[in-house]
């Protein structure tokens, strides 16, 4: 594996007495990946834009089936899918997410929270998303782990007051019949379970003073 050299920033953000740091790491974002992405929300969200920008309505919590933060994020680094047939058929753009957690809760920034990241069918252009190394099998998600995302969570509120929603990635289809959702393909989703019943409601219960809404009522 090549070494990589990365420059990086640490922001200090503080709660209520909790401090939590966010490094930046960031993913390739060259002008094939802001290309491919305005094409998307063209293509996928009839949305014309000639930025792609978003202004946040929700948040979204993942795991990314993926046992280690290196391997979690070169599945995000490169600019092109490959070998996901179900995926490249929307779109070549590859997925991407706004905040990566790894095992000991460290808090990693893959890409700008104001540019969209193609990482829930139908929502994209609205959604920021939240990556957690890990699954729910050989590699539970951690309680450091739901810590830094109860903190993201709050940080990502207190900043973008148009957040309204918070939901785990399972949930993402019962925004089907309703305005947030901007898919073109009626045929198109994939299965998810992420990141877990459990983990939902322990996150939701994190951040009930924040009064966010859910999906399918997990």
């Amino acid at each position: 594996m090549k070494k990589i050299t990365l420059l990086v920033l640490f922001s200090s953000l503080i709660f209520k007495g909790l401090a939590q740091k966010i490094i930046d790491r960031p993913i390739i974002y060259d002008s094939t990946r802001k290309a491919l992405s305005i094409q998307y929300l063209k293509e996928r969200h009839r949305l014309i834009q000639t930025e792609p920008t978003l202004t946040p309505k929700m948040i979204v919590s993942h795991w990314t089936a993926i046992p280690t933060l290196e391997g979690s994020f070169n599945a995000f680094n490169p600019v092109t899918l490959k070998g996901r047939k179900e995926l490249i058929q929307a779109s070549p753009l590859n997925v991407s997410i706004h905040f990566l957690v790894d095992r000991d809760g460290t808090i990693y920034r893959l890409m700008p929270e104001n540019m969209m990241a193609r990482h829930v069918i139908g929502l994209n252009w609205c959604a920021l998303g939240i990556e957690n190394v890990g699954d729910g099998n050989k590699f539970p998600l951690t309680e450091a782990q739901l810590k830094a995302n109860i903190f993201i969570v709050k940080y990502l509120k207190k900043k973008y007051p148009t957040i309204e929603y918070l939901i785990g990635h399972l949930e993402y289809t019962s925004f089907q019949n309703t305005p947030l959702w901007k898919e073109t393909d009626p045929n198109y989703r994939t299965g998810k379970d992420d990141p877990g019943i459990d983990f939902m409601k322990k996150l939701r219960k994190g951040v009930q003073k924040l009064n966010l809404k859910g999906g399918s009522g997990v």
